[in-house]
């Protein structure tokens, strides 16, 4: 799997970055979208340890970007963003998080009972049953996280929009390796003391829909950060850019927070 993906031209000062772990890919509408106006990058992660995907990411900005770029991080790239742009400040000018995971573990008590209350009984017991094959069953790994990745995308779903998934691969070995690392940063406060530390305005974007709570982002970290700015779309789920009604505003936003800080 290549690791790298470029849209537009150079210079490249935009940077989107996916989420999973695991799921490399998935952010290239959103990078298609902007192609028009900037050079944008859209690295695949591809190492199973959290120091490793920092680095990673390292190694293809500094070789293809012209910093300070905007890194857009969705899901658990809005950590891994997070990450990253406390350790490299002067590569970053702004942080754009999509759909953030809640910086603190007290926001997500309900997150997982909301998601299956959003399948039918079928569903649940499926996606039950596949979470438990996924840690067992190693030759049958990938086509399990494949399907229960559609699952978790239905629940997570306020009003999809009929796309075609962007996924390149499912690299379940990415998924164990990372996770846990990442969930442990969480529950130990290390991953909010890393982004108290950023400098650059920060700006996260979330839907009202979304069973990630918008509030485990907007309220740990407008008390932290020097400048940060918080929007809720309506009517929109973990992925604004696939939402029928949140779409266009999800795009309007992007637009005007990349045209702030690379026109100035």
């Amino acid at each position: 799997m290549e690791n790298l993906r470029r849209y537009g031209k150079a210079p490249f000062r935009v940077a989107v970055v996916h989420g999973g772990p695991g799921a490399p890919g998935e952010m290239a509408p959103v990078a298609r979208e902007l192609e028009s106006d900037w050079g944008v990058l859209e690295p695949l992660q591809r190492a199973n340890t959290i120091v490793g995907q920092v680095e990673e990411l390292h190694t293809v900005l500094a070789e293809y970007a012209d910093p300070p770029i905007v890194l857009i991080g969705f899901s658990w790239g809005a950590w891994l963003s997070t990450l990253f742009a406390e350790r490299f400040p002067r590569m970053v000018s702004k942080l754009i998080l999509i759909g953030s995971g809640s910086f603190k573990e007290e926001y997500i008590a309900d997150m997982q009972a909301m998601r299956l209350g959003r399948l039918s009984p079928a569903e649940r017991r499926e996606l039950t049953q596949l979470l438990e094959t996924m840690t067992i069953q190693e030759e049958a790994a990938k086509s399990v996280f494949r399907r229960a990745g559609e699952l978790f995308s239905k629940a997570d779903a306020f009003d999809p929009l009929p796309i075609e998934r962007d996924i390149v691969d499912f690299q379940v070995d990415v998924y164990r390796g990372v996770w846990p690392e990442a969930a442990e940063l969480r529950r130990n406060g290390e991953l909010l003391a890393s982004a108290a530390r950023i400098r650059c305005p920060v700006v996260a974007v979330h839907g009202d829909h979304d069973p990630h709570p918008a509030e485990g982002v907007r309220a740990p970290l407008e008390t932290l950060l020097p400048e940060f700015r918080f929007f809720l779309l309506e009517r929109c789920g973990h992925k604004p850019w696939i939402e029928r009604h949140a779409r266009e505003h999800f795009y309007e936003i992007l637009h005007a927070e990349i045209l702030a800080i690379l026109e100035t």
